[in-house]
């Protein structure tokens, strides 16, 4: 069998065999169905036409047994039901011998016999039976003559008889061997048919494991090399559809290589952007935080040397001027610490986290109780271990706590709580504030969003507060989430896995604690001025 042709499609090379195969299986049921026809005519004969005649010529026989006795008997003794007998079974004779006639029309030696025997059975019923039956019976009348001439008459029916039923018994037995050997045949038939079905599967079978399925084998080979050895390339053969995929497969892969060069130029390109990022932002903390604080010294002196001489007009640009300072200050700051939390690695030890939460509470009661806000915590007495950075969580959880300071309402309350599941505990921030419009929940944590409430009522803040937090918080594997409504107040809840189970979720790079290249500058800022 020869190899498919190059640029031979699958359904081409799987055709032949298959017709092969169906020629073989449609002769095979061909034939099984010609056997099984052949077979059941061939018992239907015997069954239902030649057992029946042969049954009825033995009836024959029993009819002339039963009336031979009934004409001895009345003969005899003249008693009538032996009248009655003959009479009831030469009305049923003609009947069985119908039937034996019947089936021997088609048959010109059994019609011959037949017609020996009938004629033997109407020479003793008229020569020996009806005269019998017609004159009277008993002791008296009873003739030994003609008795013997029944008796020899009615040999003569039982020698036809014999003669007939030997034959009707070598049919019988010729019919049982016809079916048995057509039945025989078509198994064979079937057999030798089936072989020949698998000696063309088996053919089949090599074809196109040759053809189709050693090329796919081939190519998977390949395709799971490749992710090894990027360079490796599949041969296009096989059919014109394998081929076509080994060829979109090789441009994949071609496609791949350039993809993977580019990708490597775009990290490297990332990376001297990461490092001009640093660069800026350390150089944003010298070149633009120097002049603040020589512009914050200036205006100090201002202050104090024309306190009591300045106009009122004076005096509101001299705090217009303080305020912005404090508000570049403030949002160099944000900067400078969202610059860290963004770093690709962070430092990470096993912490407590009530005591980080309680120092935040401390930084920023001072601030609250300015206003009347009491900041409440409830925190369990027994350690809170996670994997964190503290200085980072800790600056995370000041910037929520001044969050819902600085949005409270004046004599309200901050309620703060830690509580402690199976995997994970969870920092509860929940102020009693103006809240966030239900449509600008979604824009929380992109980079100098605030909200519109916190805008209009002259609210100071940069818009970095919630991005920084979210970054610290996902440098965690934590997971933050804000409920809030408009006039009704703020939920904020930081949830961070428990040790053991941090180390799990976290990136490599964070869980081996490799430090960044050049730590940032901490700010050092009033909380209660941070978004």
């Amino acid at each position: 069998m020869e190899a498919a042709a190059p640029g031979r499609t699958v359904a081409r090379t799987l055709t032949p065999a298959l017709f092969r195969l169906a020629v073989v299986v449609g002769l095979m049921a061909a034939v099984a169905i010609l056997g099984v026809l052949l077979s059941t005519r061939a018992v239907n004969t015997l069954t239902e036409e030649l057992q029946p005649a042969a049954a009825a010529n033995q009836d024959v026989l029993l009819d002339l047994t039963a009336m031979e006795g009934a004409v001895a008997n009345y003969a005899r003794s003249g008693d009538p039901s032996a009248l009655d007998e003959y009479e009831q079974v030469l009305a049923r004779l003609p009947a069985d011998q119908r039937v034996v006639r019947a089936y021997a029309e088609g048959d010109a030696g059994l019609r011959v016999l037949v017609a020996q025997q009938e004629a033997a059975v109407e020479e003793w019923l008229t020569r020996y039976a009806q005269p019998c039956v017609a004159e009277e019976g008993g002791p008296e009348t009873f003739q030994p003559r003609r008795y013997r001439t029944g008796q020899m008459l009615f040999n003569e029916v039982l020698e036809s008889h014999r003669a007939t039923a030997a034959a009707f018994g070598d049919r019988v037995r010729q019919a049982s061997s016809d079916a048995s050997w057509r039945l025989r045949g078509t198994v064979g038939a079937v057999a030798l048919l089936a072989l020949l079905a698998w000696l063309v599967v088996t053919r089949s079978r090599a074809q196109m494991l040759r053809d189709v399925s050693d090329p796919l084998v081939e190519l998977e080979r390949v395709v799971t090399q490749m992710a090894k050895d990027p360079s490796l390339r599949a041969r296009p053969v096989g059919p014109r559809e394998l081929r076509s995929v080994v060829e979109a497969l090789n441009a994949l892969a071609d496609a791949q290589g350039r993809a993977l060069a580019v990708e490597s130029r775009i990290q490297s390109s990332l990376r001297t952007l990461d490092t001009a990022k640093d660069d800026f932002v350390s150089n944003v903390s010298h070149e633009l935080r120097t002049p603040l604080t020589t512009i914050s010294g200036y205006l100090e002196v201002v202050a104090e040397e024309f306190e009591g001489v300045m106009s009122p007009r004076h005096e509101r640009i001299l705090e217009a001027s303080r305020r912005n300072v404090a508000r570049l200050k403030t949002l160099i700051d944000d900067l400078l610490t969202l610059s860290k939390a963004e770093t690709r690695h962070t430092d990470l030890e096993a912490a407590d986290l009530v005591p980080l939460v309680r120092d935040a509470v401390t930084d920023v009661r001072i601030t609250a109780a300015g206003r009347g806000i009491t900041v409440r915590l409830d925190a369990p007495t027994t350690p809170v271990l996670v994997l964190a950075d503290r200085a980072m969580l800790g600056r995370a959880l000041l910037n929520v706590l001044s969050n819902a300071v600085k949005f409270s309402l004046d004599d309200t309350t901050v309620e703060v709580e830690v509580t402690v599941g199976a995997a994970h505990a969870v920092v509860r921030v929940r102020d009693h504030g103006i809240g966030i419009p239900a449509a600008e929940l979604e824009r929380l944590g992109t980079r100098f969003f605030r909200a519109s409430n916190a805008v209009t009522n002259e609210i100071a803040g940069t818009g970095l507060g919630i991005r920084i937090v979210q970054t610290i918080v996902d440098r965690h594997a934590g997971e933050l989430r804000i409920e809030s409504e408009e006039g009704r107040g703020t939920t904020v809840a930081m949830r961070f896995p428990l040790l053991g189970d941090a180390a799990a979720a976290l990136p490599v790079e964070v869980v081996t604690g490799e430090a960044a290249e050049e730590p940032v500058e901490q700010p050092d800022q009033d909380p209660a001025s941070r978004n």
